[in-house]
């Protein structure tokens, strides 16, 4: 096979907007002597291909022919040059460069390069719709290709400066790689000595101290309650368990998938915190829901999604999820993942998304890098990877961001949240939930990789400065045009009556998944089936991987043809993986050898409930003092110029809202539709009424510092105003809950968060409002390299 190098870049004379914005990042960065930067886009093309294979591709591919030129290079041979890879140095091959149209001519100063390619193993999602767009234009012999980012800067610039660029600025080291001058083409060869291989690990005569340690260097997040009580049913069994049986219960009895706080006991150590309720933090939210008792609700708590009446003939779907931790890590896959996941919760309960929202809380965007903790990234750079990724995924996928808010404060510097949520709408009645032994497992959609992996888990732990080194491998990759063939795939199925169930494989994987799917029936699945993006992954990485844009069905025999058909006809993948067997074991195969066999009642019973102390007293702060300015006008244009309070409108223009047709009250509203809407008011199109709903928000974390209690209560009544606001009956509004916290374990957290759960009470109750759906997301803190510890508002 040969291999080729592609750059793709602007021809003279044009204005480079990656290369503007980039050089006011670095001139932010405080670096004042870099005259300019040009951005290009590489690829690498390996495969049968000839000469005239790779100008086809470029000209019809990958180069607009108005303002880009492109160059090829044939990478061959050993001749290699010395260059620096993230400041270890590598080898790379250096042929001569073809030109097939005239070069781009770079300013004269003095340069250097830098190329930025993705680690070996992370999706590729623009190398993958290359491969397809060269089947479609007929070049068959393309076999592989990786993409990068080459980046000319121009300057008075020294080695070390243009490394300090590369680290904050260009390369985010859990997912990429940086090369000075030419990097390598990247094309890993997949290790196959994972393959098939089950390790057994050691826990029946583990001590104390060693299950510690096994759970931390896993990254398992169970504490030591927890491992005690997997190794006495391990003990029971008479045998250690397998890594694949071990990852499989720390994921389902993660705060992610298990919610162990919110179902835990709370021991109220303070007199703010007793209110004659024994409750449970989960139970306050639904003890609104049961005194509403509202008849339109039709699901809380129990699916996917919460889902009510819209009329008599459709039903309305909601769901909110967090992305939080993905994002500090990786915005732009966090964010872009978020949406694909709520979206795919929608999907999981047989519905049509129709719009998103998204709540998002960045650090301040001007802080000065010498503040920046060690191994965070830069607000401005979150925030701007987070807004990409929206609008990436919104956007492909053809749903209207139609609502949101946007919150800075230096509590989140370190731990940025990312709010994200999707309206579905189905007719009623087509939402199958029950399962049935004989049922054959399909799993639809793209395929798996290590990306994601222990995603669950990792979202229980607490952020710190070596967080992106230790868990890159828990962020995922993002594919919305592979969603949107498997949406309108799975509609199909719905609408014809094939399957029994259906879920989506978020956080966890095939692991919850299946999982959850088979918790009172039992499976088998054998894990070679389960088509693969490369080679390697071990049966515990297929299994607990959390790449995106999947969906499990329950089948029944009868419709599995047809299932598969009709996923064929719309370019998605179906495979059968297994079965629902109704023994009550979950057996997980690899080539006719058992990887794993687990108990479903120990499974998703066995978690042990915690028993949690909590305190809160209010803070002591003192009266302040107001005292009347001179200029009144002044103090009004700075409490607008405020971060939080100006204008959104260069955020929300980048997200489309008018896509389907059924927007009628705009994000932005007014004369000139420039002001911020209270809410927003979709007209569905299924709908043959003109009924509308109204999606609005509500959030206060200020109010938090003084009073949780008062923060949530008055988070509720926003939310309900800026829905009456836009036209919302109030008799026919429900709410959702979307806890982000500091971590439970400590008495002072849990204690305002107990607070808050009473404030969701106290404010849902008057109102007759039920909670439909809800989500919590703990340990929301950083912890620096001297240990301190920084929970966000």
């Amino acid at each position: 096979m040969k291999t080729y190098r592609v750059e793709v870049r602007l021809t003279s004379g044009h204005f480079d907007p990656r290369g503007d914005s980039m050089h006011r990042n670095i001139l932010d960065l405080g670096i004042a002597n870099t005259e300019q930067v040009m951005v290009s886009d590489l690829y690498f093309l390996r495969g049968d291909l000839a000469t005239q294979d790779v100008e086809t591709i470029c000209r019809l591919l990958l180069a607009d022919p108005v303002t880009q030129t492109w160059h090829v290079e044939r990478i061959a041979g050993t001749n290699s040059q010395r260059s620096t890879v993230n400041g270890q140095l590598s080898s790379v091959t250096q042929p001569a460069i073809r030109n097939t149209q005239p070069e781009t001519q770079y300013p004269e100063h003095e340069s250097y390069s830098v190329e930025v390619t993705l680690r070996p193993g992370v999706t590729d999602t623009q190398a993958e719709a290359l491969l397809h767009g060269a089947q479609v234009i007929g070049v068959t012999g393309l076999r592989q290709v990786r993409t990068g980012l080459r980046y000319e800067l121009a300057g008075d610039l020294s080695e070390a400066q243009v490394h300090r660029i590369a680290r904050r600025l260009l390369c985010n080291d859990a997912i990429q790689t940086y090369t000075l001058g030419a990097a390598q083409p990247g094309f890993a060869l997949p290790d196959l000595s994972q393959v098939g291989y089950v390790q057994i690990v050691p826990l029946c005569q583990a001590s104390n101290a060693d299950l510690e340690r096994i759970s931390t260097e896993r990254r398992l997040s169970l504490d030591l309650t927890e491992m005690c009580a997997i190794q006495a049913h391990f003990r029971n069994v008479g045998r250690d368990p397998t890594d694949l049986e071990l990852e499989t219960l720390a994921q389902t009895w993660s705060e992610h998938c298990g919610h162990k706080t919110f179902r835990g006991r709370i021991a109220r150590q303070s007199p703010a915190l007793d209110d004659g309720r024994d409750w449970s933090l989960l139970d306050y939210i639904r003890e609104a829901t049961a005194q509403a008792a509202r008849p339109w609700v039709r699901s809380a708590f129990v699916d996917n999604a919460g889902m009510i009446d819209f009329d008599d003939d459709l039903e309305l779907s909601f769901k909110v999820e967090t992305h939080n931790h993905p994002s500090a890590i990786e915005p732009f896959g966090g964010a872009n993942t978020g949406v694909g996941g709520v979206v795919r919760d929608i999907i999981g309960v047989s519905a049509r998304p129709i719009a998103t929202t998204d709540v998002l809380c960045f650090g301040p965007q001007d802080l000065d890098f010498a503040e920046l903790p060690t191994g965070v990234l830069h607000p401005r750079r979150i925030e701007s990877g987070v807004v990409h990724g929206i609008e990436d995924y919104g956007n492909k996928l053809g749903v209207p961001v139609v609502n949101g808010a946007v919150l800075y404060d230096k509590g989140y510097v370190g731990n940025p949240l990312v709010y994200c949520g999707c309206l579905g709408i189905a007719p009623k009645g087509l939402h199958r939930t029950n399962p049935c032994a004989g049922d054959a497992i399909v799993l639809v959609g793209g395929r798996t990789g290590r990306d994601g992996l222990r995603g669950a888990t990792f979202s229980s732990l607490e952020l710190t400065h070596e967080t992106g080194e230790i868990a890159g491998s828990a962020v995922q990759i993002g594919d919305p045009i592979t969603e949107k063939k498997t949406l309108e795939a799975i509609l199909i199925a719905r609408d014809a009556g094939l399957y029994s169930a259906i879920t989506d494989c978020g956080g966890g994987g095939l692991s919850s998944s299946v999982g959850e799917m088979a918790a009172e029936l039992g499976a088998t699945v054998h894990l070679e089936r389960v088509p693969l993006k490369y080679q390697g992954l071990a049966p515990w990485e297929i299994w607990l991987s959390e790449a995106q844009e999947r969906m499990i069905l329950a089948v029944p025999p009868e419709n599995v043809e047809r299932v598969i058909q009709t996923c064929a006809d719309l370019d998605v993948e179906a495979t059968v993986i297994g079965q629902f067997t109704g023994d009550g074991r979950l057996t997980l195969r690899y080539n006719g050898k058992t990887a794993g066999a687990l108990d479903v009642t120990f499974l998703h019973s066995g978690c042990p409930r915690r028993h949690l102390p909590a305190t809160w007293e209010p803070p002591d702060y003192p009266d302040p003092d107001f005292p009347c300015p001179d200029d009144l006008g002044a103090e009004v244009e700075a409490l607008l110029a405020h971060p939080t309070n100006r204008s959104r409108e260069n955020i929300i223009r980048r997200y489309d809202h008018e896509v389907q047709g059924g927007t009628v009250v705009k994000p932005l509203v007014g004369l000139h539709g420039d002001g911020p809407s209270d809410g927003a008011v979709i007209k569905p199109l299924e709908a043959r009424s003109r009924r509308g709903v109204a999606v609005g928000c509500g959030i206060n974390p200020r109010y938090g510092l003084l009073d949780p209690w008062a923060m949530a209560v008055s988070a509720v009544d926003e939310a309900l105003r800026n829905v009456v606001a836009v036209g919302a009956d109030p008799e026919r509004v429900a709410i959702l809950d979307n806890f982000c916290w500091g971590d439970p374990s400590r008495p002072d957290r849990l204690g305002g968060l107990l607070r808050a759960a009473q404030g969701c009470y106290d404010g849902a109750v008057p109102y007759r409002l039920p909670f439909i759906s809800g989500k919590d997301s703990l340990n929301n803190e950083y912890a620096d390299a001297t240990g301190k510890r920084r929970p966000i508002p």
